[in-house]
């Protein structure tokens, strides 16, 4: 009877210690993921960072329930390259990838490279991609091949089109975007269809929203990682027929307003799945606004210039991000990050081992977290171009070094889908003290000699590692692209 008994008991006490597992396993869950990353929209675009004209408030909602970021960077500011740090948390010149690929460009991100997916695949997520891709233009170098589980959208920009700005089809036979093919809606490796004028353009953001919602109902019963990149706020912009109109603002409130739904939409699905508490999302932006594109571009908040330049209204984007239980909300964090830092951070977060491969990011758990003391990131290098090496920032100091850039300030912005003048000048040396002069204003080399040493050095430092093309450089620390056959 007494070995009965103590047998009973070992089994009463296996299975509560069984029960206790499951139920930690259950409350350490890994977090679903949401990234929703924009296309050209600049720092002062969204209404909490001082939005005019129009109400964005399911983005509000993101800052008011989560951090709002004032000092979040692209590590390029053009698509290709800016989505590229995104994904692998590497400087895209490490990876030889640059600029902004088009249906003809002939390499791709390499698929040896480690990203956010293949990642966070191997930790038992389901991966998912919605939007533009921009990494490569064709199969096999679509998201599918890269560690998603499943994608629909454009591999590349959506003014990469045979139309013209009026919206009708191209007729100069000289002009780039004649060569374009017509422009693919992608599924898999698969074309579903063509977009090929502006109220189809009008169907993406809804498109889109619509399948990221699906996906988040399909996969409510375990992690997923959700990686939703909207084509808009970049030209040519387009509203659907529910929202144009709208705003009485003109059709850039009124994408806005459209845009701002499709949060509204995403955050709605998570809560009626019951993910939203255990689900990090994560909103910003690849770079600032396109401003030659007047009515039809955003705004940087008073940053200097725009998408395209090194300048800080070309790198310095809106990001929120919320996660109930350990982003505290309503919070500000003024430290610097940058989307370099997204995938070292979600390698903490799910419990991940980082890439074999060298990478730049740094972990910013821990901003997240609201620790006043935390300070990952201290220093950010601004390359453009092919990989041309044209300024530094550590902590408030900004240098930036002699380079040719474009400009937006010597001519008036174009109207209605037109684009004014961009042209490009000679940029001298410069310090700037980004703590009280973050539009980057008045040069105080004179005043700080030991600090231009002391980023000049820093300069040396990265120049030795990813090469300068200003300087004829070459890379050290640098991995080649896919070609594409």
């Amino acid at each position: 009877m007494s070995i009965n008994t103590t047998n009973m008991t070992r089994l009463l006490l296996s299975t509560l210690l069984a029960c206790l597992c499951l139920g930690a396993r259950g409350q350490g869950k890994h977090p679903n993921i949401v990234i929703i990353f924009m296309d050209d929209m600049g720092y002062g675009d969204p209404e909490c960072y001082n939005g005019l004209l129009y109400h964005t408030p399911n983005i509000n909602r993101l800052a008011a329930e989560g951090m709002r970021f004032t000092n979040f960077y692209a590590a390029q500011a053009v698509c290709t390259a800016s989505r590229a740090a995104l994904l692998t948390g590497c400087y895209p010149n490490r990876l030889g990838i640059s600029g902004a690929f088009g249906p003809w460009t002939r390499i791709a991100l390499n698929p040896k490279e480690e990203t956010l997916a293949s990642m966070l695949k191997s930790a038992g997520y389901h991966t998912g991609m919605i939007g533009k891709w921009h990494l490569g233009s064709k199969a096999p170098f679509f998201p599918i091949h890269y560690g998603f589980d499943e994608y629909l959208g454009l591999p590349y920009s959506n003014d990469m089109w045979p139309v013209d700005y009026n919206g009708k089809p191209m007729t100069d036979t000289a002009d780039w975007r004649y060569k374009c093919p017509p422009l693919p809606l992608i599924e898999g490796d698969s074309t579903i269809r063509y977009i090929r004028n502006l109220d189809d353009q009008g169907e993406l953001t809804g498109i889109y929203t619509r399948r990221a919602c699906r996906f988040i109902r399909d996969n409510k019963d375990h992690p997923f990682f959700l990686y939703l990149a909207h084509s808009m706020v970049h030209v040519p912009i387009a509203a659907s027929a529910a929202f144009r109109g709208k705003s009485g603002q003109g059709l850039f409130a009124d994408v806005m307003l459209e845009v701002d739904w499709s949060v509204g939409e995403i955050m709605r699905t998570l809560k009626e799945a019951g993910v939203d508490r255990n689900t990090l999302v994560i909103f910003t932006s690849d770079n600032g606004p396109w401003l030659a594109y007047g009515n039809h571009a955003g705004n940087t908040g008073g940053l200097r210039e725009g998408k395209g330049t090194s300048w800080e209204g070309g790198q310095r984007e809106p990001c929120l991000m919320r996660w109930p239980d350990v982003i505290p909300a309503g919070t500000v964090c003024n430290r610097i990050a940058a989307t370099l830092d997204v995938l070292p951070t979600l390698a903490r977060i799910a419990g991940c081992s980082l890439p074999a491969n060298r990478i730049d990011g740094v972990d910013i758990y821990a901003l997240l977290k609201g620790d006043p003391t935390a300070h990952p990131r201290d220093e950010l290098v601004y390359y453009y171009h092919t990989n041309s090496l044209e300024g530094v920032r550590q902590g408030q100091w900004k240098l930036v070094v002699p380079h040719r850039s474009r400009t937006y300030k010597l001519n008036m912005p174009g109207r209605d889908g037109y684009p004014g003048k961009q042209p490009d000048i000679d940029v001298p040396m410069a310090l700037y003290d980004l703590s009280t002069d973050p539009g980057e204003t008045l040069d105080v080399q004179s005043e700080h000699p030991d600090i231009v040493r002391e980023l000049q050095a820093l300069v040396d430092k990265y120049r030795a590692d990813l090469g300068d093309d200003l300087t004829h450089t070459p890379c050290s620390g640098c991995r080649a692209p896919a070609t594409i056959p």
